[in-house]
C-alpha cells in the first residue's frame, strides 16, 4: 500500500482458498430485470432449478396513496362553502344567550349556603367549643380555690376575703339544687368577659356573700359553661345556696310577681314549725321579686336596694339578697333575666362540725 493511501480505506478481503477442493464454478448471470432471490439459498442456479419455497423478491408499490376520483362530489364550491366564515355563524348553531335569571339566582344561592355554613360554624363553637374551653378554666379556679381553703389558718369573714381575691379568682361557691345535685360552680371575682368565660362573676360593687345589702352575680346563659342555662327553672322558695372558706349561705327565691299564691304553701317556703320563711317583700323592696324581664341598661337591679337609691334604708335595716343576672332569651343579649332570693339560713363551717347543710339534699 502507498503511503499516500487513506487509512480509513479497507481493503478487500480475499476469501481463503479451500485446499484439495476445486473452487465453485461462477453463477450464471441473472437476465436483466430479474430481481435477486431473498435467501442466499439456490444462488447460482438457473430459474428452473432453483427451490420452490424461496420467495423472490417483489418491488413494493406504494399502497398508502389512493388515486382521486374526480367525480364531481369534491369540488371548490363546496370547499368554499365550508371555509366561508358565515357557515359558523348560521343562527341554528349559535350559542344560547345564557338567563341573567337563573344565574343571579344560583349565585344567591351559593351565598346563602356559605353564609349558612358559617353561622353554623359559630353556633358550634358558641355553644360547644367554649363549654370545653370554661369547663378547662372552672376546674382550674376551683382548685386553686381548695388549695387557698386548704391553708389552714383563721377563718376570716366575707370581707377580707374579697379583698384578698384579684379579679379572675375565685371567691365562693354556688349550688342550685333544684337544677341537680351535681349543680356546683366557683363564683369569680369581677364581671369582664374573660371572667365570665370561667364562671359566674361577682359584681365587685355589690355586697359579699352574708352580708346586708345585695350579693350580686352574672352568668351566661348560653355558651362559655353556660352556667345560668337553666335559671328560668328555678321556682319560688327554691335554695340558693353559697359557700365561702368559713360559712355557709341559704338564700330562697323570693315569689313572683304574677298574683299567684300557690308558693306559700310549698313546704320549702316553712320551717320546722310551719312558720313561713320566706315573705313578699314590701316598702322599699315590694318591686323586688322572684323573677323578672328587664333591659340591659336597667343595672339598679343590683343595687343594695334593687330599684331604690341607699338611703331609701338604713344600713343596719337592710335584707340580705342574692340576685341572679343573665341574657334574656336564649341565644340573645336583648334583654336580661333576673332572680332575686333572701337569705333564710346561715351557719358557720364549725358549726356544722365538717357536715353539709340539709338543703343540698333539696334536689328535683
Amino acid at each position: 500500500m502507498s503511503a499516500d493511501a487513506p487509512t480509513e480505506a479497507v481493503l478487500p478481503v480475499v476469501a481463503p482458498v479451500d485446499r484439495g477442493r476445486p473452487a465453485p464454478a461462477p453463477g450464471p448471470v441473472l437476465p436483466e430485470g430479474e430481481p435477486p432471490l431473498l435467501s442466499g439459498r439456490g444462488n447460482g442456479l438457473p430459474p428452473s432449478e432453483r427451490p420452490t419455497e424461496l420467495i423472490s423478491r417483489v418491488a413494493d408499490a406504494p399502497t398508502d396513496l389512493i388515486d382521486r376520483i374526480d367525480d364531481g362530489y369534491y369540488d371548490d364550491d363546496y370547499d368554499d362553502y365550508y371555509e366561508d366564515d358565515d357557515y359558523y355563524d348560521e343562527d341554528g348553531d349559535e350559542e344560547p344567550p345564557k338567563d341573567k335569571v337563573s344565574a343571579y339566582a344560583k349565585l344567591a344561592g351559593e351565598i346563602l349556603l356559605t353564609a349558612g355554613m358559617v353561622v353554623l360554624l359559630f353556633v358550634v363553637y358558641e355553644v360547644w367549643i367554649t363549654d370545653l374551653i370554661s369547663a378547662g378554666r372552672q376546674a382550674d379556679a376551683t382548685a386553686a380555690l381548695d388549695q387557698q381553703w386548704n391553708q389552714g389558718g383563721a377563718v376570716d369573714d366575707g370581707r377580707t376575703e374579697h379583698l384578698s381575691a384579684a379579679d379572675g379568682q375565685g371567691i365562693a361557691k354556688l349550688y342550685i339544687p333544684a337544677l341537680g345535685e351535681d349543680y356546683k360552680f366557683t363564683i369569680i371575682e369581677g364581671t369582664t368577659d374573660d371572667d365570665l368565660a370561667i364562671g359566674p362573676g361577682h359584681y365587685t360593687r355589690s355586697q359579699l356573700p352574708g352580708q346586708p345589702g345585695n350579693f350580686a352575680v352574672a352568668g351566661h346563659r348560653v355558651g362559655k359553661g353556660a352556667p345560668f342555662n337553666d335559671i328560668d327553672l328555678v321556682e319560688p322558695c327554691d335554695a340558693i345556696i353559697v359557700e365561702t372558706k368559713g360559712d355557709w349561705y341559704v338564700y330562697r327565691m323570693l315569689p313572683l310577681d304574677d298574683g299567684s299564691t300557690g308558693w306559700a304553701n310549698n313546704p320549702l317556703c316553712r320551717g320546722p314549725n310551719g312558720e313561713q320563711k320566706v315573705n313578699r317583700l314590701t316598702g322599699p323592696y315590694a318591686k323586688t321579686t322572684g323573677r323578672t324581664i328587664v333591659d340591659p341598661s336597667q343595672g339598679e337591679v343590683v343595687d343594695a336596694i334593687p330599684g331604690q337609691p341607699d338611703s331609701a334604708v338604713p344600713a343596719d335595716d337592710r335584707k340580705a339578697l342574692l340576685t341572679l343576672t343573665t341574657c334574656h332569651p336564649k341565644f340573645s343579649n336583648a334583654q336580661r333575666m333576673i332572680v332575686h332570693a333572701v337569705l333564710v339560713k346561715h351557719w358557720t363551717k364549725a358549726q356544722l362540725g365538717g357536715k353539709l347543710p340539709v338543703e343540698l339534699q333539696e334536689t328535683s
